[in-house]
């Protein structure tokens, strides 16, 4: 199927990840948030220098800053996800698929061959590449490819 064969040949770079929003571990839940809204994006990318260290994303906000008993003033520390899983502008798309499948992730983090972040993919990307190139392949899949009618349709 040639929509696989792309996906194993064409580099995340071609999906132009979006700019990496970095703070730093001891930032605020609060600032990391407002950084968020005034990006409107779904993650933050924590930091120490150039270090990559790990990744805020909406769902850390509504499962672990939004618990009882966190404040918005805690450090992004207390709430990221640490050591993300993370791709380079020339892994495939297939590569940043596979990861995003197996761990449930819909932001990964685009590094540098010396671990710097320069982006962040996120699933919508993959999505538009995807029905962008191969409208054909996506448009008349049926819900479930599995399921058959018991009689013919229409008139």
């Amino acid at each position: 199927m040639e929509l696989a064969r792309n996906l194993k040949v064409e580099c995340v770079s071609r999906l132009q990840p979006g700019p990496a929003l970095c703070m730093g571990p001891s930032d605020s839940l609060g600032e990391a948030v407002a950084r968020m809204r005034r990006g409107r994006v779904g993650c933050v990318l924590v930091c120490e220098g150039p270090r990559l260290v790990g990744i805020f994303t909406e769902r850390d906000l509504l499962r672990r800053a939004l618990a009882p008993g966190s404040s918005l003033e805690s450090p992004l520390s207390e709430c990221m996800t640490p050591k993300p899983k993370t791709v380079q502008f020339d892994d495939s798309i297939w590569t940043a698929v596979r990861l995003m499948e197996e761990g449930g992730y819909r932001h990964l983090p685009v590094v540098d061959k010396s671990g710097r972040p320069t982006g962040v993919l996120s699933v919508k990307k993959i999505v538009h590449y995807v029905v962008e190139h191969f409208p054909s392949t996506i448009y008349c899949l049926p819900p479930d490819p599995n399921v058959y009618p018991l009689r013919p349709e229409g008139a």
